[in-house]
Protein backbone atom coordinates (compact mmCIF):
# COMPACT_ATOMS: atom_id res chain seq x y z
CA UNK A 1 0.00 0.00 0.00
CA UNK A 2 1.29 3.67 -0.73
CA UNK A 3 0.13 6.39 0.80
CA UNK A 4 1.07 10.15 1.10
CA UNK A 5 -0.05 13.40 2.32
CA UNK A 6 1.32 15.33 -0.41
CA UNK A 7 -1.80 16.06 -3.36
CA UNK A 8 0.73 15.02 -6.11
CA UNK A 9 1.56 11.82 -5.32
CA UNK A 10 0.46 8.44 -5.74
CA UNK A 11 -1.49 6.82 -3.32
CA UNK A 12 -2.68 2.85 -3.46
CA UNK A 13 -5.78 1.39 -1.37
CA UNK A 14 -6.57 -1.93 -0.27
CA UNK A 15 -9.80 -1.57 -2.98
CA UNK A 16 -8.12 -0.58 -5.95
CA UNK A 17 -5.74 -1.47 -8.41
CA UNK A 18 -4.43 2.00 -9.65
CA UNK A 19 -2.42 4.18 -7.54
CA UNK A 20 -4.64 7.93 -7.20
CA UNK A 21 -3.80 11.08 -5.53
CA UNK A 22 -5.18 12.81 -3.03
CA UNK A 23 -6.56 15.52 -5.13
CA UNK A 24 -8.72 12.17 -7.18
CA UNK A 25 -9.58 10.37 -4.04
CA UNK A 26 -11.36 14.46 -3.13
CA UNK A 27 -12.59 15.47 -6.41
CA UNK A 28 -13.79 12.14 -8.13
CA UNK A 29 -14.93 9.57 -5.33
CA UNK A 30 -18.03 10.68 -3.55
CA UNK A 31 -17.00 9.98 0.41
CA UNK A 32 -13.49 11.89 -0.81
CA UNK A 33 -15.48 14.96 -1.66
CA UNK A 34 -17.64 15.66 1.30
CA UNK A 35 -14.84 14.60 3.38
CA UNK A 36 -12.89 17.50 1.76
CA UNK A 37 -15.54 20.11 2.45
CA UNK A 38 -16.60 20.06 -1.34
CA UNK A 39 -12.71 20.44 -2.21
CA UNK A 40 -11.80 23.00 0.20
CA UNK A 41 -9.75 20.74 2.38
CA UNK A 42 -7.31 20.93 -1.09
CA UNK A 43 -6.07 23.83 -0.22
CA UNK A 44 -2.09 23.87 0.38
CA UNK A 45 -2.39 26.10 3.32
CA UNK A 46 -4.61 26.40 6.66
CA UNK A 47 -7.06 22.98 5.00
CA UNK A 48 -8.89 23.40 8.20
CA UNK A 49 -9.45 26.79 8.24
CA UNK A 50 -10.85 26.81 4.36
CA UNK A 51 -12.79 24.13 5.59
CA UNK A 52 -14.51 25.63 7.90
CA UNK A 53 -14.91 28.92 5.95
CA UNK A 54 -16.80 26.34 3.23
CA UNK A 55 -19.01 25.10 5.75
CA UNK A 56 -20.74 29.13 6.44
CA UNK A 57 -22.68 28.47 2.98
CA UNK A 58 -24.22 25.73 3.74
CA UNK A 59 -25.39 26.54 7.72
CA UNK A 60 -26.68 29.60 6.10
CA UNK A 61 -29.01 27.63 4.65
CA UNK A 62 -29.54 25.36 7.51
CA UNK A 63 -30.70 28.18 9.81
CA UNK A 64 -33.92 27.95 7.81
CA UNK A 65 -34.74 24.77 9.64
CA UNK A 66 -36.34 24.59 13.34
CA UNK A 67 -34.49 24.01 16.20
CA UNK A 68 -35.23 19.98 15.78
CA UNK A 69 -34.74 19.94 12.54
CA UNK A 70 -31.05 21.52 13.01
CA UNK A 71 -30.52 19.38 16.03
CA UNK A 72 -31.44 15.95 13.51
CA UNK A 73 -29.29 17.39 10.85
CA UNK A 74 -26.19 17.95 12.93
CA UNK A 75 -27.01 15.03 14.56
CA UNK A 76 -27.28 13.20 11.30
CA UNK A 77 -24.15 14.87 9.58
CA UNK A 78 -21.62 13.80 12.22
CA UNK A 79 -23.13 9.96 11.74
CA UNK A 80 -22.61 10.93 8.20
CA UNK A 81 -19.22 12.05 9.13
CA UNK A 82 -17.89 9.20 10.70
CA UNK A 83 -18.30 6.95 7.55
CA UNK A 84 -16.95 9.68 5.22
CA UNK A 85 -13.93 10.65 7.54
CA UNK A 86 -13.31 6.78 7.85
CA UNK A 87 -13.96 6.19 3.66
CA UNK A 88 -11.47 9.09 2.85
CA UNK A 89 -8.90 7.95 5.55
CA UNK A 90 -8.50 4.40 4.34
CA UNK A 91 -8.27 5.60 0.69
CA UNK A 92 -5.74 7.72 1.55
CA UNK A 93 -4.26 5.33 4.05
CA UNK A 94 -3.38 8.24 6.20
CA UNK A 95 -5.37 8.73 10.18
CA UNK A 96 -7.13 12.32 9.76
CA UNK A 97 -5.08 13.66 6.57
CA UNK A 98 -5.11 17.79 6.78
CA UNK A 99 -7.50 17.80 4.03
CA UNK A 100 -10.48 15.99 5.34
CA UNK A 101 -12.16 18.82 6.57
CA UNK A 102 -15.59 17.11 7.05
CA UNK A 103 -15.20 17.18 11.00
CA UNK A 104 -14.94 21.06 10.70
CA UNK A 105 -17.89 21.38 9.00
CA UNK A 106 -19.89 20.03 12.05
CA UNK A 107 -17.94 21.59 14.89
CA UNK A 108 -18.66 24.92 13.01
CA UNK A 109 -22.67 23.93 12.79
CA UNK A 110 -22.48 23.06 16.50
CA UNK A 111 -21.24 26.17 17.12
CA UNK A 112 -23.56 28.14 15.48
CA UNK A 113 -26.57 25.93 16.55
CA UNK A 114 -29.48 28.25 18.20
CA UNK A 115 -27.51 31.44 17.37
CA UNK A 116 -29.16 33.92 15.55
CA UNK A 117 -27.50 34.51 12.01
CA UNK A 118 -25.86 38.25 12.05
CA UNK A 119 -22.46 39.05 10.98
CA UNK A 120 -20.95 39.63 14.32
CA UNK A 121 -21.98 36.20 15.78
CA UNK A 122 -20.82 34.27 12.63
CA UNK A 123 -17.18 35.57 13.03
CA UNK A 124 -17.24 35.71 16.77
CA UNK A 125 -18.06 32.04 16.48
CA UNK A 126 -15.78 31.12 13.41
CA UNK A 127 -12.60 32.34 15.72
CA UNK A 128 -13.78 30.17 18.29
CA UNK A 129 -14.19 27.19 16.61
CA UNK A 130 -10.67 27.80 15.29
CA UNK A 131 -9.35 28.31 18.34
CA UNK A 132 -10.40 25.36 19.97
CA UNK A 133 -9.72 23.63 16.74
CA UNK A 134 -5.91 24.70 16.72
CA UNK A 135 -5.58 25.18 20.75
CA UNK A 136 -7.01 21.39 21.89
CA UNK A 137 -7.41 22.14 25.18
CA UNK A 138 -8.30 18.88 27.54
CA UNK A 139 -9.74 16.67 26.25
CA UNK A 140 -9.42 17.99 22.86
CA UNK A 141 -5.93 16.71 22.28
CA UNK A 142 -6.33 13.39 23.96
CA UNK A 143 -9.62 12.48 22.01
CA UNK A 144 -7.62 13.50 18.49
CA UNK A 145 -4.31 11.33 19.89
CA UNK A 146 -6.43 8.05 21.25
CA UNK A 147 -9.17 7.92 19.38
CA UNK A 148 -8.51 6.18 15.91
CA UNK A 149 -11.54 5.83 12.57
CA UNK A 150 -14.19 8.26 11.29
CA UNK A 151 -15.26 8.55 14.88
CA UNK A 152 -11.76 10.15 16.38
CA UNK A 153 -11.45 12.22 13.55
CA UNK A 154 -14.99 13.42 14.01
CA UNK A 155 -15.06 13.87 18.17
CA UNK A 156 -12.11 15.92 19.14
CA UNK A 157 -14.14 18.66 16.53
CA UNK A 158 -17.60 18.53 17.74
CA UNK A 159 -15.60 18.56 21.22
CA UNK A 160 -14.08 21.89 19.77
CA UNK A 161 -17.34 22.90 18.70
CA UNK A 162 -19.06 22.52 22.26
CA UNK A 163 -16.81 24.73 23.75
CA UNK A 164 -17.36 27.57 20.96
CA UNK A 165 -20.83 26.73 21.42
CA UNK A 166 -20.59 27.17 25.09
CA UNK A 167 -18.74 31.13 25.45
CA UNK A 168 -20.88 32.16 22.14
CA UNK A 169 -24.27 30.99 23.39
CA UNK A 170 -23.41 32.68 26.92
CA UNK A 171 -22.42 36.12 24.87
CA UNK A 172 -25.07 35.98 22.59
CA UNK A 173 -27.97 35.27 25.01
CA UNK A 174 -26.16 37.15 28.70
CA UNK A 175 -23.56 39.48 27.75
CA UNK A 176 -25.35 41.57 25.09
Amino acid sequence: MWTTLATNTLIMTESQSSPMTTQQVALTTPAGFLAFGFGSGLAPKAPGTFGTLAAIPVYVLMTHLSWPWYLAALVASFVVGVYLCNRASDMLGVHDHGGIVWDEFVGLWLTLFLIPLEWQWLLLGFVLFRFFDIIKPFPIKWLDQKVSGGFGIMIDDVVAGLYAWIILYLTVNYWT
